[in-house]
């Protein structure tokens, strides 16, 4: 297994006195992030966030984990549909079904950023995240971007999230005073397999978890979309049964 950016081991002893902030989807790679934290910080806050996405049942499956997993847990409001520009916040908007010829291994470059991008979202997510890291006095954000088997969003990419730190130190009375604030990033040399061998290593229950851009309200996956495409085959790749239920 490849070693990603800001890694600790999971066999590491607990960061004392160490807090983190874990942004948390209910998506099968937040959730993962959650676990790794709570494996090693002291204490872990969850955030999530009612943004005006199209169904709740990935942030249903948020509130479900977070309680299973025994964290504080903040949902913040903010409603994204207002900018539109997304069609996961747009219903006029279609979410197509994957293209199971493309190659999702290196996006770096890509300009044909999909439609599923929402303007933004990781900026607005990571500043209510460093907010709620001062408040609790975390010393470290944990969020699951992916720079191997993600979609072509522009905010996952390794010097996005190096650019936020930065700023993030720059901007916060914690950084001003010497607290050194670390977005982690445990997944982001990862494949969505190892992803998935991580999770389970760490006692993850995926099938609490919804991915699917279009699931219905009770969290079934559609089976066809991009997000839906690159779970089966991180599932299929890591040869763990797929708990996933589709509609």
């Amino acid at each position: 297994m490849n070693k990603p950016q800001n890694f600790i081991p999971t066999t590491a002893k607990p960061n004392n006195n160490q807090n983190a902030v874990v942004l948390l989807s209910g998506g099968l790679d937040s959730v993962t992030c959650l676990y790794w934290a709570k494996a090693n910080f002291n204490h872990v806050t969850a955030v999530s966030f009612d943004y005006g996405q199209r169904h709740n049942s990935e942030l249903n499956a948020a509130k479900n984990i977070a309680k299973i997993a025994s964290v504080d847990h903040r949902v913040i409001g903010i409603d994204l549909a207002q900018l539109g520009g997304s069609a996961l916040t747009d219903q006029n908007l279609h979410i197509p079904n994957a293209d199971k010829t493309a190659d999702f291994s290196n996006h770096q470059n890509n300009a044909n950023i999909p439609i599923t991008y929402v303007p933004a979202r990781n900026t607005i997510f990571l500043s209510y995240a460093l907010a709620v890291a001062e408040v609790t006095k975390a010393n470290t954000i944990v969020i699951g971007v992916n720079a191997v088997d993600y979609s072509g969003y522009p905010d996952c990419r390794p010097e996005y999230i190096d650019a936020f730190a930065k700023m993030a130190n720059l901007a916060t009375k914690a950084g001003v005073m010497g607290n050194h604030l670390t977005i982690a990033t445990p997944l982001l040399h990862l494949s969505k397999a190892e992803i998935i061998k991580l999770g389970v290593s760490l006692g993850v229950d995926y099938g609490l978890t919804v991915s699917c851009y279009q699931a219905n309200r009770d969290g079934l996956a559609c089976g066809k979309c991009d997000s839906c495409y690159l779970r089966q085959q991180g599932f299929l790749q890591a040869e763990i049964d797929d708990p996933t239920c589709y509609q």
